[in-house]
């Protein structure tokens, strides 16, 4: 799958579904029919929304994992908590189940934020905070992150 692109702001009715923006939907086309996972966030008071396609990428990885080790054992655990199949209806709404609604703090406003292959689920205000950046100088972290990372060769980042 190709990267994700775009944030986009969408209410969540009282049922705790929410209209799939028709410029997500474009992208998301070619995974619509298989459906996807939702689940906690590890970081951040968020939900993830994966593709099935890039779900079952996640999972080889994790079954590599030795069982036999209790920290791996320990984050399977944790990464796979409340994790949840859903689909997209023929109205081009998502469910999301009451679980991972109190998880995620989900009120009427949401944002949806591609983070590369996924979509993140927000609170619009939990949103707003986590990207203000108040406890995080972010040309730091993207030094830190980053400024090491030139796989071409060609001095381009």
């Amino acid at each position: 799958m190709n990267s994700i692109i775009g944030t986009y702001e969408c209410k969540v009715d009282a049922k705790g579904r929410l209209m799939i923006p028709s410029a997500l939907k474009k992208q998301l086309a070619n995974s619509l029919q298989d459906g996807f996972v939702l689940k906690r966030s590890v970081f951040q008071p968020c939900l993830e929304l994966y593709p099935m396609t890039e779900w079952n990428l996640m999972m080889q990885k994790i079954n590599k994992l030795n069982r036999f080790v209790k920290k791996n054992n320990d984050f399977i655990r944790r990464f796979t908590a409340g994790v949840k199949v859903v689909e997209v209806d023929d109205l081009g709404r998502l469910l999301i189940p009451k679980d991972l609604v109190v998880f995620g703090h989900i009120s009427k406003d949401i944002v949806l934020s591609s983070a590369v292959n996924i979509v993140e689920i927000w609170d619009k205000d939990l949103y707003e905070k986590s990207i203000a950046g108040d406890d995080i100088n972010f040309a730091d972290l993207a030094e830190d992150v980053m400024g090491n990372i030139n796989d071409d060769g060609d001095g381009i980042s």
